[in-house]
């Protein structure tokens, strides 16, 4: 499937809620996190390519596998924080989805650390 694909079916989705908001608004709701469970379940299979790209650049240049690890799962929070905060927004729980978006900065700000403390290691080595 493509990003064209993915769209129509989100908005067909979106569209067919809409209808149901009227008689049976928790339909609604839980056919847009179906159809948003879908996307993500999708979207993680496209992991595979991800990976194999992220070994090919390791093969063009010698990058420590710590610092790809870590870009991965820097994009994983952020992807799994996003949907799961719109998920809590889209069923009107605007603030827990926030408080998950909060968690997943500073979750990457965390997982983020040892490498902008090798960075700044690097930097007193050529400046000192």
């Amino acid at each position: 499937m493509t990003i064209i694909t993915i769209a129509a079916a989100g908005i067909a989705t979106v569209l067919l809620a809409v209808q149901l908001k009227g008689l049976k608004g928790e339909y609604a709701a839980y056919m847009v996190m179906a159809a948003g469970a879908f996307i993500f379940f999708y979207g993680t299979g496209k992991l595979k390519d991800i990976l194999e790209a992220l070994e090919r650049i390791q093969g063009y240049i010698k990058v420590n596998s710590v610092y790809l690890v870590t870009l991965l799962k820097m994009v994983g929070i952020t992807y799994v924080a996003e949907f799961a905060s719109g998920i809590c927004k889209d069923a009107g729980y605007g603030s827990l989805g926030n408080q998950i978006e909060i968690f997943g900065k500073l979750s990457i700000l965390g997982i983020s650390m040892p490498i902008l403390l090798a960075l700044f290691g690097t930097l007193e080595t050529f400046l000192g």
